[in-house]
């Protein structure tokens, strides 16, 4: 058998470790994962309720075309259903665009650090990744501007960006977006759009009346709860979402994702206090990061990146020997890791856990 060339050494994604597998492993009876950016607040309890209902119809293929999802969500966003598309995940919305528009030789641009999957997908389709060096954890987007030509398809712009969890703000989108040749597709991710509370951030729905080539892609897998449900959405023009509609498998988001979703979308009281939760917890994080003299990226997500000043994968398995998962190994930051904002106890736990780690390697540094 004779695979795709471009996919022979093709790094398989790593996720977050498993607690279950943490607990097995160590023989630990309390395993905290502050890895994948999860909700700790769990979903709103509304969920449980659509997904309990939604049982009868196991047995049942899933409405292919989400129209009820489509409807309660168009009208949150304050778009027209055609402007919507749904995957099995956002991450599956980034496979169907690269399976839209790239051939062989097409040329695509993104920073050097950031969501891997954009590369992965390019790799799979034959396209030529152009990495810009991110400037102090930030897209440089005069440089990724730069290197935009007649070869180029997509630019990825991931805001908040993970893993730094930094961001652009609109002055700098549309300042990006006005340079941008028409036939380029910005694709511009905010998976944690509902956690910055920065001014500045941009109302990119707004602006897709203005610039034609921008897609939005968002989830329910963050702040609504729902990662194991799999469902994130791409919003763009409905030129564009015809378009990578048409190579979009037919019943690719389940019925228990559906209902969930339309459940979540509905208790916006939950999603503003965990929301704020967040943003609390975040503080506290960043202030005892300042506390402990360790160099971090201020972040608008649910995650911060934070230098430890030794290799992170030893930083990784400290930490985990303590009953605490992280996340490690990026390769432009080799020594800083993630860690997932958590509830207050986990993020007090972590801390103390972290303490132990750095009087560790103060004890065993030269």
């Amino acid at each position: 058998m004779k695979p795709k060339s471009q996919i022979v050494n093709l790094p398989v994604y790593q996720p977050g470790k498993p607690i279950e597998e943490v607990k097995r492993e160590l023989g630990l009876e309390q395993v905290i994962k502050l890895a994948s950016n999860e909700n700790p607040y769990g979903s709103s309890p509304a969920v449980l309720e659509a997904i309990t209902r939604e049982l009868a119809n196991v047995s049942l293929y899933p409405d292919g075309s989400a129209v009820e999802l489509t409807g309660v969500l168009a009208k949150h966003l304050g778009v027209e259903r055609s402007n919507i598309i749904f995957g099995c995940g956002s991450d599956e919305i980034i496979a169907l665009i690269t399976r839209a528009f790239f051939l062989p030789g097409d040329e695509t641009v993104m920073a050097d650090q950031t969501f891997s999957v954009y590369k992965s997908n390019a790799d799979i389709e034959g396209a030529v990744t152009i990495e810009v060096p991110l400037k102090d954890g930030t897209h440089d987007l005069s440089s990724m501007l730069a290197q935009i030509n007649d070869r180029t398809k997509v630019v990825w712009v991931c805001n908040p960006n993970n893993p730094t969890g930094t961001i652009i703000s609109e002055q700098e989108l549309t300042s990006f977006m006005d340079r941008v040749p028409a036939h380029v597709m910005v694709v511009l991710d905010e998976a944690y759009y509902e956690f910055v509370t920065d001014a500045d951030y941009p109302q990119s729905i707004s602006l897709l009346e203005r610039y034609p080539n921008l897609v939005i892609l968002r989830t329910f897998s963050k702040i609504y709860g729902l990662a194991s449900l799999r469902i994130g959405y791409g919003i763009a023009r409905p030129e564009v979402i015809d378009l990578i509609n048409r190579v979009r498998e037919p019943f690719n988001t389940s019925r228990f994702g559906q209902a969930a979703a339309t459940a979540a979308l509905l208790d916006q009281k939950f999603v503003q206090e965990c929301a704020e939760l967040n943003a609390s917890e975040r503080d506290f994080l960043q202030n005892e990061f300042t506390r402990l003299g360790l160099p971090y990226f201020a972040s608008q997500g649910n995650f911060i990146m934070v230098d430890l000043d030794m290799p992170s994968k030893d930083a990784f398995q400290s930490l985990l020997k303590q009953g605490i998962i992280v996340r490690p190994g990026f390769q432009v930051y080799p020594t800083y890791i993630r860690v997932s904002v958590g509830t207050p106890e986990q993020n007090r736990a972590f801390v103390k856990a972290l303490e132990n780690t750095l009087a560790e390697k103060a004890i065993t540094s030269p």
